[in-house]
């Protein structure tokens, strides 16, 4: 029951050849005070891996102490790993199994004060009820 709650290392997006993808190929929106990279990628059959990979960022411009931008993105972190249980993330992994993709997704933290993770709990929701909009969106010019 417990192993359903943990972030793990497959889950995580680590691979930097994924991550230059991302930023190169992929689409962006703003929802203040975040900014989140995706893109869509077509999974091959062979591949065992979650459909799924997220990271997270904070800019040293506006943070100088890694302190700081590491609590951020441990309450990043967090947050979602509280949220991808729910049924918006399930309903997403299971949309993107159905069409054989694979979902990478990067927030970066562009606010100027820290936040709470309160505050940081409910954007995340947010951008994850939107990424599952563009989701749905997707699939159905796909189909």
């Amino acid at each position: 029951m417990a192993k359903q709650f943990t972030l793990g290392k497959k889950e995580r997006l680590k691979s930097r050849k994924l991550i230059e993808q991302l930023f190169s190929e992929g689409k962006n929106f703003p929802l203040s005070p975040f900014r989140i990279h995706y893109i869509f990628t077509s999974a091959p059959t062979t591949d065992y891996r979650l459909s799924t990979q997220f990271g997270a960022g904070v800019s040293a411009k506006n943070f100088k102490k890694a302190v700081d931008r590491n609590r951020i993105k441990r309450l990043i972190r967090e947050a979602y790993r509280l949220q991808k249980t729910d049924t918006i993330v399930t309903g997403l992994q299971e949309k993107l199994k159905q069409k054989n993709l694979r979902l990478n997704v990067f927030l970066i933290y562009t606010g100027k004060e820290l936040p709470d993770f309160n505050t940081v709990k409910e954007k995340v929701k947010l951008i994850l009820n939107k990424l599952m909009q563009i989701a749905d969106e997707n699939n159905s010019s796909n189909s």
